[in-house]
C-alpha cells in the first residue's frame, strides 16, 4: 500500500512541532511581550539563525542529495538581500526626503523629489542618478518580484551552461566559485550602481511603521520562521518519492541513472535552480535583520562556509543542515561577541574572537574524518533509525531482502 507523504517523512512533523515550540517560546519571551527575558538584538540573531538555517537547507538539498557542491549559492543568497534592500532603503529615503521638503514655500515636483532621494542614497559615490536596475525600486510586489527572478535567472543560466556542458565534480565547484568572485567584485565598484563597498544600509527600519525595532524584530522572526518551516516541508516533499530517488542516484551514479534514459541534465537544472530561489528568499529575510549588506557577503568565503555548515551538520539530511546551521551561527555569535573569556598564556593571550575561524576549520576536519555523518548522524543513534528484526532466509543477494516469510504473506 502507497504510504502517505507524511508517513513516508515522519521527521517533518517533529521539525514543524519543534519549530513552533521554539518560536512560541521566543515569542513569549520577548521585549514586545512585555517579558524582557530576551533582548531585541539576541531575537534578531535568532531570527538571522533561522534564515541560515534555510540557505543551509538549500545547500543539502543540491549537494547533500544531487550530488553538486555548490560554492556559489551565499551568492544568491545576498542578491535576494539586495533586490528586497533597494526598495527598503528607497522608500526610507523617500519619507525623509518628503518631510524635508514639505515646508518648502513651493511644493516640489515628482522629478525633484526623485533627484533629491538620488542624491540622498547615491551622493556617498558621487552620484545623484538613479541606475537603470534601480528602475522598479519604488514598488515592493515588483522588487519582491525581482527577490525570486534575478537569482533564480542566473541561476537558470549558469546550469544551462554549466551542465548542458557535462562540467562535473571539482570542475563545477570552481565554476560557481568563480561566478561568486565575479559577481562580488562587479558589487564592489561604484558603477555596479549598487553603492559599491558601501552597500545598502538602514534596511533594519520599516518604511511607514510606527512599531519599535522590539516589535519588527519579533515579526521578522516569525516571518523567518514560516519561511523555514515552509521551505523544509517543500524540500523534503521534493526529495522523496520517484523524483527524489533519481536525484540521489545522480549523486551516487550519473552515468547510470544517464544510461536508464533519465535526463540528468534536467533534474540538476531544476534543482540548481529551486534552490537558488530558496536561498534568495532566505536573503530576503536574513538582511533586513541584519541592517546592513554589502559586497563582501557575496564572497566565495562566505560559501564556503555554508558548505561547512552542512557538512558538520550532517550531509544528505534537511534536518542535519538546519542543526548545522543553527550551531555554527550561534557558536559563531558566542565566540565572535567576546562573551567567551579571552586566556593568557604568559607570552600570548589566546583571544577567541581571533581563534574561532580554526577551531570552525578543525571541526570540519574532525567531522569529515570522523564522523562523516554530521551531527546529524547522532539523531539517528537517538531514534534508533535500525533495520527491524527480521527472520528468515533472504530472497535476494543483498543482507535485507525481501524475507521468506514475508514473500509468503
Amino acid at each position: 500500500m502507497r504510504q502517505s507523504f507524511i508517513a513516508r517523512n515522519p521527521s517533518v512533523l517533529i521539525f514543524l512541532a519543534l519549530l513552533a515550540v521554539f518560536t512560541l517560546a521566543v515569542t513569549l519571551m520577548s521585549h514586545a511581550m512585555g517579558a524582557e527575558l530576551l533582548s531585541t538584538s539576541f531575537i534578531k540573531t535568532l531570527g538571522r539563525t533561522l534564515c541560515l538555517c534555510l540557505v543551509a537547507i538549500a545547500m543539502d538539498l543540491v549537494w547533500g542529495y544531487c550530488g553538486i557542491l555548490s560554492l556559489g549559492h551565499f551568492a544568491f543568497f545576498g542578491l535576494g538581500g539586495y533586490m528586497i534592500g533597494m526598495w527598503l532603503m528607497y522608500a526610507r529615503t523617500e519619507i525623509i526626503v518628503a518631510e524635508s521638503l514639505a515646508n518648502a514655500a513651493i511644493p516640489p515636483t515628482p522629478d525633484e523629489v526623485r533627484d533629491a532621494i538620488g542624491s540622498q542614497i547615491f551622493g556617498v559615490v558621487g552620484s545623484s542618478d538613479f541606475p537603470a536596475i534601480w528602475a522598479f525600486a519604488h514598488s515592493l510586489p515588483l522588487q519582491l518580484a525581482l527577490v525570486v527572478l534575478v537569482p533564480g535567472l542566473l541561476a537558470l543560466v549558469f546550469g544551462w551552461l554549466a551542465f548542458r556542458s557535462r562540467v562535473t565534480g571539482v570542475y563545477l565547484s570552481i565554476l560557481t566559485q568563480a561566478m561568486t568572485l565575479a559577481l562580488s567584485l562587479y558589487l564592489f565598484q561604484n558603477e555596479s550602481g549598487l553603492r559599491g563597498n558601501n552597500g545598502l544600509s538602514g534596511l533594519q527600519n520599516l518604511p511607514g511603521v510606527e512599531a519599535g525595532q522590539d516589535w519588527i524584530s519579533l515579526w521578522f522572526l516569525w516571518a523567518s520562521a514560516l519561511a523555514l518551516g515552509l521551505g523544509y516541508v517543500l524540500c523534503a516533499w521534493v526529495v522523496s518519492g520517484k523524483f527524489g530517488s533519481v536525484v540521489r542516484g545522480i549523486r551516487d551514479d550519473e552515468a547510470r541513472v544517464r544510461f536508464l534514459g533519465y535526463s540528468v541534465e534536467g533534474y540538476k537544472l531544476f534543482i540548481f535552480t529551486f534552490t537558488a530561489i530558496i536561498a534568495a528568499i532566505a536573503g530576503a529575510l536574513y538582511y533586513p535583520q541584519a541592517g546592513i549588506i554589502n559586497p563582501g557577503e557575496v564572497a566565495p568565503i562566505a560559501s564556503i562556509y555554508l558548505a561547512v555548515w552542512v557538512a558538520i551538520g550532517g550531509r544528505g539530511r534537511l534536518y542535519g543542515a538546519v542543526i548545522g546551521a543553527a550551531v555554527v551561527s550561534l557558536v559563531s555569535t558566542w565566540f565572535t561577541g567576546g562573551m567567551v573569556p579571552s586566556i593568557p598564556l604568559g607570552v600570548y593571550t589566546v583571544d577567541w574572537v581571533d581563534w574561532w575561524l580554526v577551531l570552525l576549520g578543525l571541526s570540519f576536519v574532525l567531522v569529515t574524518l570522523f564522523a562523516p555523518k554530521g551531527i546529524g548522524g547522532l539523531v539517528d543513534l537517538v531514534s534508533a533509525r535500525v533495520a527491524p528484526d527480521r527472520h528468515g532466509a533472504d530472497y535476494g543477494p543483498d543482507k535485507g531482502a525481501l524475507r521468506e516469510e514475508e514473500g509468503r504473506e
